[in-house]
């Protein structure tokens, strides 16, 4: 059977850098940070004091104040960029078979905010008074099912969660169900909103952020010898997916074509990577083949790049087994830098970057990057401070998550 191929005819984001697509690239692409000190909550026990926090969103925007009322905020950024991504496609729904629209959306973490709010509500007011909304707002599935809900979606319906890569995870998955023939459309990619007082809290605990409370644009350092942890984020990012015949005969604007995806798992530690990155390496090759390309056609790597220094060294050691000498030729670059970590919704805004990329052949850049570690590698080109202007023909976008989660999606130009 002929393999389906797979196209990327919508784009919305919702992020700390930008609240559309075309916002958040130009920033990225102009070397800017989406990182402040945190106002939703008070930060003032906490050792971390910033993060990637989304100002002045505002839900209403995209659907009605009751609808809003009753999701937790990660469901509330995804409908925003679904909202975006669908607005940007043209996509008319009605004349579409519901059936054969799909909804994948990622979260590493789902509705903490809403467990945390109905958690005091129950200690200082007792069981009967919580919400009848608490399981439908904190649940993960909430995002993607609020989604069809929205737009009276009904094929294929469910949410990936794997940590920090369950955004790629999700548009991997997404991609597989089309060229499988099992939807024509899915509306993909991840959400999160765990930038929270018990959130922060438990990431503080594991020592796993900077604490450069003196200078949070400066904090997110991926490959630099002087990281101290990453930042952490919140936001969603959502693409629409779309089998190529079908978009070309509505003649849809087609974005790029997601050309391969590949996934494995350490097997090795809860947190930390194998050190060697022989998972990361093989999800790597396992997009590449999926692909049908050779290694030397990829042209820019959008690394996994959190500014921790297990992940820095580790990706960059997994890339030099993929691409061999290769490796010194290629761009790579973190658009965490800019944007923090985003954890389930990582990949999916990671992704848009890439086609971005493609588009406007603008590479963005690793900010911050000042000092190179010498341990990631000084011959590697992690296109240090500044945006560059490069054809892009085909990207490679990482995601890696706690419980050794390893996702990989290619991209290409159409």
């Amino acid at each position: 059977m002929k393999r389906r191929r797979v196209v990327i005819t919508g784009l919305g984001c919702v992020t700390a850098l930008g609240q559309s697509v075309a916002e958040l690239f130009t920033s990225l692409c102009d070397g800017k940070s989406g990182i402040s000190y945190i106002e939703s909550f008070d930060v003032s026990p906490y050792p971390v004091k910033f993060g990637g926090e989304i100002k002045n969103f505002e839900v209403t925007k995209y659907i009605d104040r009751r609808e809003g009322k009753r999701m937790d905020r990660f469901s509330q950024f995804a409908i925003a960029a679904a909202k975006q991504a669908i607005d940007d496609s043209g996509l008319d729904f009605s004349q579409e078979d519901v059936y054969r629209i799909g909804v994948i959306v990622g979260t590493g973490i789902g509705g903490i905010k809403e467990i945390e709010d109905q958690h005091v509500r129950l200690l200082n007011k007792g069981p009967r008074q919580l919400s009848p909304f608490t399981v439908p707002r904190l649940m993960a599935n909430a995002a993607c099912g609020n989604i069809a809900i929205q737009y009276g979606l009904r094929g294929s319906n469910f949410s990936v969660t794997s940590a920090c890569a369950s955004g790629t995870h999700a548009i991997g998955e997404a991609f597989c169900n089309i060229f499988a023939g099992q939807s024509d459309i899915v509306i993909t990619g991840g959400a999160e909103a765990a930038l929270t007082p018990v959130g922060l809290a438990s990431f503080c605990a594991a020592r796993s952020l900077s604490t450069r409370n003196n200078d949070p644009v400066a904090a997110s350092r991926p490959f630099d010898r002087d990281r101290d942890g990453f930042v952490l984020s919140e936001g969603a990012g959502i693409l629409v997916l779309e089998e190529y015949e079908h978009a070309k005969k509505r003649a849809a604007s087609i974005y790029a074509e997601l050309l391969g995806y590949g996934a494995t798992d350490d097997g090795y530690h809860i947190t930390a990577p194998l050190p060697n990155g022989e998972g990361a390496a093989k999800a790597m090759e396992l997009a590449i083949v999926d692909a049908r390309i050779e290694a030397e056609k990829v042209d820019y790597i959008n690394a996994h790049g959190t500014g921790t220094e297990l992940n820095d060294i580790t990706e960059s050691v997994a890339i030099k087994t993929v691409f061999g000498d290769r490796a010194y030729k290629l761009a790579v670059s973190s658009t965490k830098s800019s944007l923090g970590h985003l954890l389930g919704a990582s990949g999916a805004v990671e992704l848009i970057a890439c086609v971005k990329a493609i588009n406007e052949s603008i590479i963005p850049p690793t900010i911050n990057l000042d000092n190179q570690d010498e341990r990631c590698d000084l011959k590697m080109d992690y296109v240090p401070l500044k945006a560059r202007q490069a054809k892009v023909n085909v990207a490679l976008s990482n995601s890696f998550g706690f419980g050794g989660h390893n996702a990989c999606v290619v991209v290409g130009k159409i």
